[in-house]
């Protein structure tokens, strides 16, 4: 998201980003840390989407049997799940 903000692909998030720990955590939600299985298996996923960030959501995904909330259609093409 920060990424995204900077080059600016993502306008106005500026405050969730200073709180999003916070926010994450009231709304109950676990924030979920990136760990070696899923590098490895974001380097392993098959497929020509070169986007390391798109693979590491990918391979995380996969690896905690998660459903990405996204609207891009690369994720179909790794075999995750999607809702939206």
């Amino acid at each position: 998201m920060a990424t995204k903000n900077r080059i600016g692909k993502w306008p106005g998030i500026e405050s969730l980003l200073r709180s999003f720990q916070p926010t994450m955590l009231r709304l109950g939600l676990q924030i979920l840390p990136l760990t070696v299985e899923h590098a490895t298996l974001a380097g392993l996923i098959p497929g020509s989407h070169r986007d390391p960030f798109d693979r590491l959501l990918a391979a995380q995904a996969i690896a905690e049997n998660l459903t990405l909330v996204t609207r891009d259609p690369a994720f179909v093409a790794f075999g995750v799940a999607t809702l939206w």
